[in-house]
């Protein structure tokens, strides 16, 4: 008499669910994960001319001189200020500027931060949407008298 062998057969492995877990493993690391989001300033210049732009004499009184030092101290023509203050400051230069040509100028250090110069441009911006001025074209080549 012959035996026969059973043969062992591996039974196979239910992966019916393994679709359904990979899913939720996905959905829970794109939950919990945290994504960074760049700041950046929402402004566009203007685009540059082919023509090289002549150079034209500003009269002092027309330019508003703003820098930013090393240290993040804001100062207008000289003086130092604060955000609210160079808002008004800048508000009152263009109330006064309006159908003459001005100039806005920014001068920064070299460790000056990024959110500095972002919270000037900011308080810059709202001057202008408080007036409802559109800013002049950037010009290059602008010196004062």
């Amino acid at each position: 008499m012959r035996f026969r062998r059973k043969q062992n057969e591996v039974p196979e492995l239910n992966t019916t669910s393994t679709a359904d877990i990979s899913f939720m493993l996905l959905v829970f690391f794109l939950v919990t994960s945290s994504m960074d989001t760049d700041h950046g300033l929402g402004r566009q210049l203007a685009p540059m001319d082919d023509q090289r732009q002549e150079q034209r004499d500003i009269n002092r009184s027309n330019v508003l001189q703003l820098s930013i030092d090393d240290n993040d101290v804001l100062s207008c023509d000289g003086k130092t200020v604060t955000l609210d203050e160079l808002r008004q400051q800048v508000e009152s230069f263009l109330a006064s500027r309006q159908n003459s040509q001005y100039v806005i100028a920014v001068e920064t250090g070299r460790k000056t931060s990024y959110n500095a110069y972002f919270e000037m441009q900011n308080s810059i911006v709202a001057a202008y949407r408080k007036l409802d001025i559109k800013p002049m074209k950037i010009m290059e080549g602008v010196k004062s008298e």
